[in-house]
Order: C-alpha cells, then structure tokens, then sequence
C-alpha cells in the first residue's frame, strides 16, 4: 500500500519467497517467460543457496519455539547462539534469513512490538514465533494458566 493508502500498480504483482533468503521477489518484466522458474533473488542467493548450517538454524528456531511453548517468541539470536556456540554473531543474517524461510513455509511468524511484520523489510530487533492456528472443530482449547 502506497503513503496515500491507494495501492499501486507495484502492490498488485505476483510475489514469491527467495529460496535462499526468505525476502520477497517481486515480478518484473525481464522474468515474463521464466517467473515460475525464479528461484532467487540474486546472484550471491543462487551462488551460496539453502547450506547446512541454514537447515541446522531453521531446526533450531523450530526446537526452541516448541521449547518455549504456544504463544512464546525467540530473538533469532538464540537460534545463532545455539548452532554457533561462542562464534554466534557471524550467524546473525543467517539466522533472520533461516526465519524469513519458516515464514514463507508457513511454520513461524516474525513480529516487532508484538505485531506481526513482513520479515523481508522488518529493521532492527525481531521476535520469531509461531503462526498462530485456530483450533481444530471438536476440540476444546486449554485454559491459560
């Protein structure tokens, strides 16, 4: 939505995850034939890809969510600190990125000020937690404690 609260034309075009990094791409033009076939956003995204180390951060924000139980939320600094040990900080980005990928699959949510924002343009400090489901038909939810 635009500063006018108008939405633009630019609002209006398909958008999909980078398989590297989690951030938005945005259709254009020069990806008319090949837009279902973009997988990246760029080319230090296709070069490095999905390593190791990125599915070892995902797990982690994962595990420590279901640690921390429903509702709670995690720094993803946690999530470096529990891969990287003692060398945590150069897993940082990493780790955004790792949370940015669990958003795109539906699994997490990233929030600022208790407020659920778009990770691929969130600045500063973010809160990892997971997507909020409605109960299923039939079950009663549990009381808070």
């Amino acid at each position: 939505m635009s500063r006018t609260g108008r939405g633009s034309a630019r609002d209006a075009l398909p958008t999909k995850p980078c398989a590297g990094c989690g951030r938005t791409i945005t259709w254009r033009k020069a990806w008319e034939r090949d837009w279902d076939d973009v997988r990246y956003c760029s080319a230090a995204c296709r070069r490095a890809g999905v390593s190791p180390v990125d599915r070892e951060l995902e797990a982690a924000v994962l595990r420590l969510l279901d640690a921390r139980g429903e509702g709670k939320t995690i720094c993803p600094s946690e999530a470096a600190r529990a891969v990287g040990g003692e060398d945590w900080r150069p897993l940082m980005e990493p780790a955004r990125a790792a949370a940015r990928r669990l958003v795109a699959a539906g699994d997490v949510e990233v929030t600022q000020g208790g407020a659920v924002v778009d990770p691929s343009t969130a600045r500063g400090p973010v809160r990892v937690r997971r997507v909020r489901r409605p109960p299923e038909p039939g079950r009663v939810p549990r009381s808070g404690r």
